[in-house]
Parts: C-alpha cells; structure tokens; sequence
C-alpha cells in the first residue's frame, strides 16, 4: 500500500464511511487541513507528544499497544490540565507499508480515542524510523485549566493510582508472563490509562496539577519549582500495588518514586478542600493517596519511618 491507501483504509473514519463525526468536526481528513468549530466561551488546550521505537517502547511492543500509548499519553496531558479532551492529528513515521502491523496500530488507537470521544482530524504518514507524533486539542472554560504553578504551604500533595506499575512492567518486556502480577504490570505499560475523567473532575479543586511520565519524584520536583514551593513527602505512605510489591519486592519503592511512564496525576489541595476531593474520589476506579504537604522554601525531602530517604536520579533524559 502506498500513502493514500494506508491513510483512506486505516485512518478514514469519516461519515461517508458510514461513521458520525463529531458536530465540531467541520473537515476532518482529506483535505489540506482541519477545520473545526470551538465553542463560545471556552479556551483551546493543546498538547503534543512523541513516541519513538528503541525510546519510549522497546523493539517488538505489539502495534495495538504503540497506537493506545501515542494518544494516551496525549491524552494524559489534556487530563493534566484539567481540560476536555476533543480532536487530535497523527503524524506516523513507517519503517515500511505493513498492513497488518498499521491494522493493529489503528484498531489500538480508535480503541481508546472511541472511549474518550475525540476525533482523529489529520496528520501525515511517512517513511522512516518508527514512531508515532500526536498533537490533540481540548477545552476548558476561562481560569479553569490548572498549572503546575498554583500549589501554596500547606496544600496537600496527592497521587491518583499506583506508581511504578509502568515502569515494573517494561522491565518484563518483551515475553509474555505467566504469573497473573507480572502480566498485570506488562499492561499497565503496554496500555496505560490516561485519567481524563479524573482530571475534569479536578478543575477548581486541584491548586496544581501534571502528570506523572518521567517519575513520581522527579515530576513533582518540577511542579514545586513552577509553584516556587518546597514539599515534605512520606513514601511510607505510597500507594503501592500488591503487584508491584510482589515481582520487585527489593526495589518497589524506587520504582514508585523514580520509574516513568505510570501516566497518573499528581496533584496539590488545599486542606479545606479535602473533604470534596474525597467525595469526587469515591467514584474514580483508582485510589488517590495524600503523600505529603507542601511548604516554603525548595526541594523535595522524602522521608521513609521517620528518616530521610535519598531518591536516585535516574530519570531518563533524551539528551
């Protein structure tokens, strides 16, 4: 196949093809570029985000998989910021034209952009190493996206989900696994859930807010630095998961602390707004965990029964 018939018979959802699109959509694929319709009294929200075989996925990571990340990931920045998620273009990159392998892509990537309404709008295909650039849009209403850069002394640091799942998970890639937990962790990474329901939930309630893809820890020192606060942390208190404490039992809480990937939120509350966060809480189908409070000053001080706990620094860096 060549480009135009990768695009038309993988890619081309349109209602000629017997598929609704979304209201909004006023052009979606086909011609030179989208056009679409924002409602009043909303701003656009953006991001984009790559994924690249060898850096983000090891070599022979089903297709399926590569097609749910490049938009989850996307999506979990939307969800960051507390917005709603609506439209998104998809730039591949092709080391050659495999139509079972872009099968696979597009059936994992119409999965979850099924689940959370948002309508592939354009893009482009090329040849070259593989990998995958999603740029999506979103919405919020004025002064209801939130930063990295609201968190004050005294709110409450919190954590959606388990962190280190991810991270253990890859470590067991590429073989299938047999025991239950070990599988377990594989598909936290292979198919990570972006929390966009959750983060929507957080407008007006959350003071600060990001996702977690480089690390709990490092992560969070990058939400105090934009807030020009420091945090007290306890990781006696992480949420670990039975699986994670099962197959990295020596090293679960370094995985928390400094594994990547996890796509959760991390998130600052004032105290007085606990009681709402926890009522919201109760429908989510993750916990969420206080696991310090913020303070004056810089930095990021874990401790762990009492005593201060070095994190390592080995955060992934592309350069």
């Amino acid at each position: 196949m060549d480009e135009r018939a990768l695009i038309s018979t993988f890619f081309d959802r349109r209602p000629a093809a017997g598929r609704p699109a979304r209201p909004d959509v006023i052009l979606g694929i086909g011609d030179d570029a989208a056009v679409l319709r924002l409602d009043p009294g909303f701003d656009l929200v953006v991001a984009t985000d790559s994924i690249a075989e060898g850096t983000h996925f090891p070599a022979g990571t089903p297709a399926a998989s590569v097609g749910h990340r490049c938009l989850a990931v996307n999506l979990s920045d939307i969800a960051a910021m507390a917005a709603e998620p609506l439209w998104f273009s998809l730039a591949l990159s092709l080391p050659e034209s495999d139509e079972a392998w872009v099968g696979e892509f597009a059936r994992g990537l119409f999965e979850l952009a099924d689940r959370f309404g948002v309508e592939l709008v354009g893009g482009d295909t090329v040849r070259g190493p593989l990998g995958a650039t999603v740029t999506i849009q979103g919405r919020a209403r004025p002064g209801r996206t939130v930063l990295r850069s609201g968190a004050a002394p005294g709110d409450g640091v919190w954590v959606t989900g388990h962190p280190g799942d991810a991270v253990a998970g890859r470590l067991l890639l590429p073989e299938p696994a047999s025991d239950p937990a070990a599988e377990a962790l594989r598909q936290r990474f292979l198919y990570p859930e972006p929390r966009v329901r959750e983060g929507m939930a957080l407008a007006g309630v959350a003071t600060a807010m990001l996702d977690v893809s480089d690390g709990l820890d490092d992560d969070l020192r990058k939400l105090l630095a934009a807030s020009g606060v420091g945090a007290e942390m306890d990781a006696g208190v992480l949420p670990l998961s039975d699986e994670l404490r099962s197959i990295r039992a020596g090293t679960a809480l370094e995985c928390a602390l400094t594994g990547g990937d996890d796509y959760e939120l991390c998130f600052t509350v004032r105290s007085a707004d606990e009681p709402q966060l926890r009522a919201i809480a109760t429908a989510w189908p993750v916990p969420v965990t206080r696991i310090g409070t913020v303070v004056p000053g810089a930095g990021c001080r874990w401790r762990l029964r009492g005593q201060a706990l070095a994190v390592p620094d080995t955060t992934y860096r592309h350069f």
